[in-house]
């Protein structure tokens, strides 16, 4: 089995910016592109997991999400010839949370903090969870990487510092906290030497 680096998208890799409307909103937060080039050249599974719930919200369809995908994953490859393995992402929300959308609005183990992306990619890939690692800006992230047995780390990009001053689900506790992807990238790599 593989040892895997999973990636929330928004706060993470391109600047949050809310729900993305537009797909040439979607920008990367500086670093990001050469910190997954550092795993891709470790040949370290580099995976996306992503709440994507503009779909159950009825915001966009869902060729918006893969296509706000495909944009990420084309400017990796501009900026520094990096690239996803993997992209998971939950388009499915339960009505209580605000789903409206009776194609999406439903709950889902794979909804963060629960684990469904993670087993899936698990399953289809043969990754190691237990000695891999999450990176998000959310306690959510977290939740879901301590849930499935992952180390969670927390980035203070997005909405990682809210986190961590407690204003925002501030019962989690990350493995690490890092400023940001380049931060938690270099703190990974030496655990896979």
């Amino acid at each position: 089995m593989k040892r895997a680096v999973f990636l929330d998208r928004d706060g993470v890799l391109n600047i949050e910016a809310g729900y993305i409307h537009k797909v040439e909103d979607l920008h990367l937060i500086p670093g990001v592109a050469q910190a997954v080039r550092k795993l891709n050249d470790r040949q370290i599974f580099c995976c996306l997991v992503s709440n994507q719930s503009g779909p159950a919200r009825n915001y966009y369809p869902i060729s918006h999400v893969e296509a706000l995908h495909e944009r990420l994953s084309q400017l990796l490859k501009d900026e520094a010839g990096a690239k996803l393995d993997a992209v998971y992402y939950c388009p499915y929300l339960s009505e209580a949370e605000g789903g409206t959308n009776p194609q999406f609005a439903r709950y889902t183990t794979w909804r963060k903090p629960n684990t469904g992306m993670l087993v899936a990619a698990a399953w289809k890939q043969d990754l190691d969870l237990r000695n891999s690692f999450m990176v998000g800006d959310k306690a959510t992230d977290v939740d879901m990487a301590h849930n499935a047995g992952c180390t969670g780390i927390l980035v203070q990009t997005g909405y990682g510092e809210s986190v961590l001053s407690g204003e925002y689900q501030h019962h989690t506790k990350p493995d690490f906290v890092a400023e940001n992807l380049a931060v938690a990238v270099e703190w990974i790599l030496p655990k896979f030497d």
